[in-house]
């Protein structure tokens, strides 16, 4: 039997260079002022624009519009680690990268001239769209309308809700239902490229047409926005239909190709909060003692911090199978689904664990862990519930194992 002597390596040498540089962001200028942010739920400007500098907007965006170049895999690695510090920051880098994803694959050479180079620095940030007040798993119940002119125009109209990087984003992809009678109804679906003005409540002169209400106020996730669109009469021409003519119907289809790559993003969110709270587990359990020695050393705890990074090593695993066979080209819908409502649940479990360990000292806002109990569980629904994940992954394994 011939024996393997290569060493293993999780990440290539460019991977280990690049999450190295991020964890040292992360450590240096994220952790020490999250609480702070969080605390005042505002924006964090100069990280952002930090983020700026280090390329950290056009990593998936291929070189020739001005981006890193990179894969979903290296993406996925850099997301857990700004996860890491603070969930919020990859949500700024979450709807942009999906937008770009968007774009890359979809868009016409003129639509990607056009954004990929300022996506690509951050001079502009996007945002997607898809859920609605009253429509959140059903996308194909959206009641938003997009209706051409005869001048070739299309007029929008509609909410939309649950958008991050809402209200300073420049550029948002939503979801138009284009044929209300089109059947089945994901048919008559058309994604549009919609400018707006940056941090501008009301837009004016040529975004004219678009409102963004105060931002919605939630139980953690702060620091980057969460608000409502208002669509009323805004104007978008015909090249500003994702994909151009031929996009026209398309839309549910490209946007659920977007949501394949974003539960990646979102399962190595998970990955990233659940790594930290098991970093803080195991500081304070070797710092705080009972008995007359280190909780670290009482079994309970043990079976605790043992169960917690077993998880946390299995969400890591499954989060790069399903980055890695995108990259390769293959469906990854079933295993993104696994590794998004895996790493998601673990997120959580892992956290409370955490929490636990911490005792009363979890309750305080003195310790980071109360913020990450707090964030949490906003990875369970965004990008597809738990429960919508179940109903892919059982759709996908029965199709998968026909008899």
């Amino acid at each position: 039997m011939a024996v393997a002597t290569a060493t293993y390596q999780e990440k290539t040498d460019e991977q280990k260079a690049i999450t190295e540089m991020v964890r040292q962001f992360v450590d240096n200028e994220i952790i020490p002022v999250a609480e702070e942010f969080d605390h005042e739920d505002k924006f964090p400007e100069a990280i952002v624009e930090q983020m700026k500098e280090l390329g950290l907007f056009g990593v998936t965006i291929p070189e020739e519009y001005g981006g890193m170049g990179l894969d979903l895999t290296t993406y996925a690695m850099i997301v857990e680690e700004l996860s890491r510090g603070w969930i919020s920051i990859s949500g700024v880098v979450n709807t942009h990268f999906i937008g770009s994803y968007l774009l890359m694959k979809f868009g016409t050479n003129e639509q990607k001239d056009h954004f990929l180079p300022k996506m690509a620095t951050g001079e502009i940030r996007a945002a997607f769209s898809l859920s609605e007040p009253e429509v959140g798993s059903d996308v194909q119940g959206i009641k938003s309308t997009a209706k051409q002119g005869d001048d070739g125009v299309w007029e929008l109209n509609g909410q939309k809700m649950w958008v991050t990087n809402g209200l300073g984003s420049g550029v948002v992809f939503v979801l138009m239902k284009t044929d209300p009678k089109s059947d089945p109804p994901y048919k008559g679906m058309t994604c549009f490229i919609t400018e707006k003005e940056p941090w501008a409540e009301k837009t004016t002169g040529d975004f004219e047409g678009l409102e963004i209400p105060p931002k919605i106020k939630k139980m953690g996730y702060k620091g980057v926005e969460s608000t409502e669109l208002v669509y009323s009469g805004y104007r978008c021409s015909d090249d500003r239909v994702l994909g151009g003519a031929e996009g026209v119907g398309q839309g549910f289809v490209q946007m659920m190709d977007a949501l394949e790559v974003g539960r990646v993003n979102v399962a190595a969110r998970g990955v990233g909060i659940a790594q930290r709270a098991l970093e803080l587990a195991l500081r304070y359990s070797q710092e705080r003692k009972t008995f007359g020695k280190p909780i670290a050393q009482h079994q309970a705890i043990q079976f605790k911090l043992a169960e917690m990074a077993t998880k946390v090593e299995a969400a890591r695993l499954l989060t790069t199978k399903a980055a890695r066979l995108k990259d390769a080209g293959e469906r990854s819908d079933l295993e993104a689904g696994m590794a998004k409502l895996f790493a998601s649940e673990t997120g959580k479990e892992v956290v409370e664990e955490a929490f636990r360990i911490h005792g009363g000292y979890g309750y305080s806002k003195e310790y980071e862990i109360e913020r990450l109990y707090r964030d949490a569980p906003l990875l369970l629904i965004g990008e597809g519930t738990s429960e919508i994940q179940k109903m892919v992954i059982g759709r996908k394994v029965l199709e998968r194992n026909k008899i």
